[in-house]
């Protein structure tokens, strides 16, 4: 693995210019006409036009990836929000018809059936992006990308007063672990109050997104989005009744864990009951965890810890910082939430995250640092359709960095104690995180079954969803108004609809790749690069198959994982 080089360099350009950037349709529509119009008589003729292809896709990827990075950067700057916006309004749908038409000219050709085995997921891809294709979903889809940011834009406005200070919402949330139960209670309703302010903006942006992907849906000949969502998301290895069998494990195998997990808080907050702003909270006298101060302190922490792991790892990272390939602190007008961007043609990928000095800020930079591991093992491939992989492995990739660093988190914590309780976190909260996936989930699968349906009428899903993976250890009496919005605070609703089972299917092999990895270390980090650098050229079991783990979610091997993890916990716990 030391062998592995992460000091990548940019795709040398064969097609287009090396100065060629993207500025108008007009400029890029010359070699989407080459393209088309090429003939394809020999192998190596294919073969050299899937690489052209896959450098004007990379050219084109990268400049709307930065197009988006910027704007999330700073959702308060018009010119950067009209950069974007221009993107899919003005280019994305006028090279869509010619990207369907390249399919066909792929599918078209006897010699697509010659090329190699690490062919074949790519082509079955291209096969359904031909079945989906509608020309009249086109500025369908131009519309959708640009209302969904507008969630990070009103979201990116929401802050709140504490002590006398401004905080944004994520800032404001480390209140929620301190031990003052009289703070953390009116940190809470602020937060909450602040929704509720927009509520209705956020219902209105919500239900027009339901409609037009419902539109989609029905102009591609399905009987409702879920159903084309599933088919767009390339979901070839399992089906919505395998998502409705995660659901009901979820409910026999996990919630009994979490409920023990909030009894055990309730003890050590001398409380019977808990209500929401206990959930985080540390008992009188404790102090909340704080890893890091600032975000240059978090990213070289990060670097240290991921060098303990492998000097290829703490590389991904250290590569990143020198390229300016990060931004980590939270502030006004920043966009909320955290991604890593992969950047098609400079390999480098982008991390952006709204730390605070909180415990969650630890384990969100490893998890996004997994995603760039992920994307740093994968540039080596020919194609930038290689490196497109399913959802479901890409967050083995970051689940499992969570688990792998836990051993050497003294990097942030010198004291033995705060590096105990650090690991208990951890633990509780790759259990907690269950219900919560089974719960936006169903929701969505009830949202767009019942597109028609009234804001009262969703609302009212919403909360007898909640109720179904809820414990009874949280008392909500008074805040009926709060929990019923929720919802709108998972921006994965509004911006990549459908994307979240993934993070449960991803938290069992990130718990199995940690089982394998407490049995045998290096043969683990072994499997996990082995998987990762075969990007998206193998399907999905056997991705998982290649990382020494099951792709399987059924309620015995839920079972299983749980029993593991919580045996891991009393461990910890106890000593």
């Amino acid at each position: 693995m030391e062998t592995l080089n992460a000091n990548i360099e940019k795709l040398p350009r064969r097609f287009l210019p090396d100065n060629f950037t993207v500025t108008t349709w007009e400029a890029l529509q010359p070699y989407f006409e080459e393209l088309k119009q090429r003939p394809l008589n020999t192998l190596p003729e294919l073969e050299q036009w899937l690489k052209d292809v896959s450098e004007l896709e990379a050219v084109v990827s990268e400049d709307a990836c930065w197009r988006q990075i910027r704007m999330t950067c700073d959702t308060t700057d018009k010119q950067l929000e009209e950069a974007f916006t221009y993107f899919c309004m003005e280019i994305q749908p006028k090279l869509q018809p010619y990207a369907d038409a390249l399919n066909r000219k792929l599918l078209d050709t006897d010699l697509s059936k010659q090329l190699g085995d690490n062919y074949e997921t790519y082509l079955r891809s291209v096969r359904k992006q031909v079945k989906l294709f509608r020309e009249q979903n086109v500025p369908l889809l131009a519309e959708l990308s640009v209302m969904a940011q507008q969630y990070g834009v009103i979201s990116g406005k929401m802050t709140i007063e504490v002590n006398g200070q401004e905080y944004t919402l994520q800032q404001a949330a480390k209140f929620l672990e301190n031990s003052d139960r009289a703070l953390r209670e009116e940190v809470f309703r602020k937060t909450n109050e602040r929704r509720l302010q927009d509520k209705e903006t956020m219902d209105k942006l919500y239900s027009s997104l339901v409609e037009k992907r419902d539109q989609v849906a029905k102009n591609a000949g399905f009987a409702n989005y879920r159903d084309y969502k599933f088919e767009d998301l390339g979901r070839f290895d399992y089906t919505k009744e395998d998502c409705f069998q995660f659901h009901t494990a979820i409910k026999e195998h996990i919630l009994p864990i979490v409920e023990s997990i909030q009894k055990r808080q309730a003890k050590k907050l001398n409380l019977e009951v808990l209500k929401p702003w206990d959930a985080d909270a540390e008992a009188a006298g404790t102090k909340p965890l704080e890893p890091f101060q600032t975000g240059t302190e978090l990213i070289n922490k990060a670097i240290a810890c991921f060098d303990e792991l492998g000097p290829f790892f703490g590389n991904c990272l250290r590569v990143m910082q020198q390229m300016g390939r990060l931004d980590l602190e939270s502030r006004k007008g920043k966009a909320p939430g955290g991604y890593n961007c992969p950047l098609a043609e400079t390999g480098v990928p982008f991390i952006f995250m709204n730390a605070a000095g909180q415990m969650k800020d630890l384990t969100t930079m490893v998890h996004e640092g997994g995603h760039a591991v992920h994307s740093f093992l994968s540039h080596h491939l020919p194609l930038s359709a290689f490196k497109e992989y399913p959802m479901e492995i890409a967050e083995v990739a970051s689940m499992s960095m969570e688990l792998f660093t836990m051993d050497h988190w003294d990097i942030f914590f010198t004291d033995k104690e705060e590096l105990r309780r650090a690991k208990v976190q951890q633990l509780e909260r790759a259990i907690i995180i269950f219900p919560w996936i089974a719960t936006i989930d169903k929701f969505q699968h009830w949202v767009y079954e019942h597109p028609q349906h009234t804001v009262a009428e969703r609302t009212a899903a919403w909360v007898n969803i909640l109720n179904e993976f809820a414990t009874s250890m949280v008392d909500w009496s008074g805040l009926e108004n709060y929990r019923a919005i929720t919802w709108q605070r998972q921006l994965h609703l509004f911006e990549v609809p459908f994307y979240y089972i993934e993070y449960g299917i991803a938290q069992l092999g990130a718990i199995a790749m940690w089982k394998q990895y407490k049995e045998n270390k290096q043969q683990a980090l072994d499997n996990y690069v082995k998987a990762l650098s075969l990007g998206g050229t193998r399907t999905l079991p056997e991705l998982y198959k290649a990382a020494g783990i099951r792709f399987d979610f059924s309620p015995a091997y839920v079972k299983e994982l749980a029993d593991f993890v919580q045996k891991e916990l009393d461990a910890i716990t106890i000593s």
